[in-house]
């Protein structure tokens, strides 16, 4: 490792490869840095890039890996947001510093989220967003893996409750996959909620479930549910009704 100290706007060159390094402001422990590189050289972050959970190809393009390394980013976000939800609303009651540092953590992981969009330049994923929500682990992980190879950018819930907190953070996705009997909040719950929302009132929702409509008390339609289907699911026409009902594209499946 070359170890160098620099001041502000000196710069560090990589001739070989057309990188240039400058330091542009020094205010404390923190540094502002410019980085100049080829537009076929990612630049990232290492805390926010994702690099070892994601495997390149030598046959790929440099916009196809800046594509799939964006999806990686946004998921961990993801992840790290629910998880924060549900620490937060246990300590909601105790107070104290534990509940002061989930809130820092969540200013933090907002300004990631925000940042995450600037942090990778270049093209991004344009799949169609699905949020599936799911208390079976193997269903959930079943069907989102197969979404996934249909092109879909899905992002995980494991009940009604933790899907609500994921929509209160993020941008509506395309459609949500809603299985109806869930613990916490169900998805009869879950559709009165988002259906009383004005941002989320519009949003497109998928049940996936093995009960009857009526026995739940949802109606299929405005104010309710757009689409249901039986399990065991389909996933064939699943995704088509999702392509039909927000125009999204897919990747089309082998046949039935």
């Amino acid at each position: 490792m070359l170890v160098l100290t620099r001041k502000e706007t000196e710069k560090l060159l990589f001739p070989t490869l057309g990188i240039t390094i400058e330091v542009l402001r020094i205010r404390g422990n923190r540094t502002r840095l410019g980085i100049e590189a080829p537009t076929e050289i990612p630049v990232v972050r290492h805390e926010v890039s994702g690099l070892k959970s994601v495997d390149f190809t030598a046959e790929e393009s440099p916009a196809a890996q800046l594509g799939r390394l964006h999806q990686a980013v946004r998921e961990r976000l993801d992840r790290a947001s629910v998880t924060l939800n549900q620490l937060h609303r246990c300590l909601e009651h105790s107070g104290g510093e534990a509940l002061q540092l989930v809130s820092d953590i969540f200013c933090e992981l907002h300004a990631l989220d925000r940042e995450a969009g600037e942090v990778i330049e270049g093209p991004v994923s344009q799949a169609p967003r699905a949020l599936l929500v799911e208390d079976d682990e193997n269903e959930r992980e079943l069907l989102g893996g197969f979404l996934r190879l249909r092109g879909f950018d899905v992002t995980l819930a494991c009940d009604g409750r933790d899907a609500l907190d994921y929509l209160s953070l993020h941008a509506a996705p395309d459609v949500v996959l809603l299985d109806m009997l869930m613990p916490r909040c169900d998805g009869a719950a879950f559709v009165r909620e988002v259906r009383s929302t004005a941002a989320l009132s519009k949003l497109k929702l998928f049940a996936v479930s093995a009960t009857d409509p009526s026995s739940l008390g949802v109606t299929t339609g405005v104010g309710g549910i757009d689409r249901w289907f039986p399990k065991p699911v389909d996933v064939e026409d699943l995704v088509l009704a999702v392509a039909d009902q927000t125009g999204a594209a897919v990747i089309a499946g082998a046949g039935r």
